[in-house]
């Protein structure tokens, strides 16, 4: 068994108030944290990966194709392949949780 504590993934700031940090990853899929600041927006993208999520502080609101879904903490989502995309934290606290990816996106795109 591989363990990984956040404090060994290195984190970025990918956009504005968006701050993701790679975790443990497998042969098949990979895990990693998520936290976005109030007013932050995750622009609008999609990938080949499957990807679960986990809001485990705060509320995200997605936009995927015109809808708007809420997710609460406590609350998980599951985003298809090749879905188009956005997340917005429109409150005044910041939003903590986890996705994961299946295949693995271990060298996704902001990585660079």
């Amino acid at each position: 068994m591989q363990t990984m504590a956040p404090a060994d993934g290195e984190t970025v700031e990918v956009v504005e108030g968006v701050h993701l940090t790679q975790l443990a990853a497998g042969d098949r899929m990979n895990v990693q944290h998520f936290h976005i600041e109030p007013g932050a927006k995750v622009p609008e993208h999609s990938h080949e990966h499957e990807q679960t999520g986990f809001v485990a502080r705060g509320t995200l609101t997605f936009l995927c194709e015109g809808n708007e879904q809420v997710i609460q903490s406590g609350e998980s989502y599951v985003l298809e392949s090749e879905e188009p995309h956005a997340a917005e934290n429109r409150t005044d606290e910041p939003v903590d949780g986890v996705d994961v990816f299946s295949p693995p996106r271990t060298d996704p795109d902001w990585a660079e």
